[in-house]
């Protein structure tokens, strides 16, 4: 399985190495990461609302309106990207899971719960406390080690391997007193990337990790109660050969249609290509938005959304204030559980 996953990895970031522009596969992976990952914990956002939300950005009024969601899930997206920026000048390192933590907080629920610190007070996983994580005196010192297994380059452990040991161990330490999950998860990507020295990194296991909810926390639990790191292993490696393919899968298919709608394309204006290629990154956008990237009137801006319009490549989405537009063929490949059944040829 370990030689099965390194294959499906290296394929992976193989083909993304080829892209003209890694963000066309890099942002909805991790857009879709977010989601996912959030999801998990209880926070439940469309892609849709995600992406109209990075439009305009903006503090929600009270932590429950529905924007505070959405600011949960786009901090995470946050989090990840800084993460991947320190880690290439601090590698692995508290500070570096401090901040990650800080950026994961920021104006949501959980921001009273001492956002880029360690926790002070005992905490319990379940109502019931099915698992009671280490006490708060120990937490420095656990995490001082834990970090120090980061950096062993003298072992004999696999990276994938050694990535899901790390996992379950910050998982069980639960050093913050919120927000471990995510964090954590972010993390494993982050290891993933940076042992396997990938370009960029490709790989995210949250959306496996949500559709086996069950089995994660179970195996979770597993290795504290009964020691079965075997379960666990191998429950990561098939999310890994699994993710794997998957993004192979959405990369060849957003590949196969940047060419079908450019070749719909048969009176263009000198920025209709190019908006058609930044579809791949934000597949929704208004007519503002448009304006501004390429520094047009908001008439010329609407001519170029119209044309998109009838050529079936932009949708206007109903009922949306200010109008929303959005890319339904992109949305199907970077979103739906089943890419190649769903996308139109």
């Amino acid at each position: 399985m370990i030689a099965e996953a390194r294959e499906a990895l290296g394929t992976l970031n193989g083909i993304g190495q080829t892209l003209p522009d890694p963000q066309l596969l890099l942002r909805p992976l991790q857009a879709r990461e977010a989601i996912a990952s959030s999801s998990i914990e209880g926070t439940f956002v469309t892609p849709q609302e995600l992406l109209a939300y990075e439009l305009e950005p903006s503090e929600p009024n009270s932590k429950s309106e529905k924007r505070a969601d959405w600011q949960e899930v786009n901090n995470y997206q946050r989090a990840l990207e800084s993460g991947c920026e320190m880690l290439s000048q601090v590698g692995f390192s508290n500070h570096l899971i401090r901040s990650m933590h800080s950026i994961l907080m920021q104006g949501v629920r959980g921001v009273d719960k001492s956002p880029g610190e360690f926790r002070r007070g005992q905490v319990q996983i379940g109502s019931s406390g099915r698992f009671i994580p280490p006490p708060p005196e120990h937490v420095v010192a656990l995490m001082d080690q834990l970090i120090q297994f980061t950096k062993q380059t003298d072992d004999e452990l696999d990276p994938l391997i050694k990535s899901f040991l790390i996992h379950y161990q910050f998982e069980t330490i639960h050093p913050f007193s919120d927000g471990n999950g995510r964090v954590g998860r972010a993390l494993l990507a982050l290891m993933v990337y940076h042992w396997h020295r990938h370009a960029h990194p490709w790989l995210y296991l949250s959306a496996f990790f949500e559709r086996y909810k069950d089995e994660y926390i179970d195996n979770l639990f597993k290795v504290s109660t009964t020691g079965n790191w075997t379960e666990w292993l191998t429950f990561c490696l098939h999310g890994t050969i699994a993710q794997a393919k998957d993004s192979i899968l959405r990369c060849n298919l957003f590949r196969s249609l940047k060419e079908r709608f450019h070749s719909r394309v048969t009176k263009p204006s000198k920025r209709t290509h190019k908006l058609i290629e930044s579809l791949f990154k934000k597949p929704i956008l208004t007519i503002p938005s448009v304006a501004a990237q390429f520094n047009v009137s908001y008439p010329t801006a609407k001519r170029e959304i119209e044309l998109l319009v009838q050529l079936g490549i932009l949708q206007e989405i109903k009922f949306s204030y200010p109008q929303l537009y959005t890319t339904p063929e992109i949305m199907r490949i970077a979103y739906s559980d089943h890419p190649s059944a769903t996308s139109s040829s």
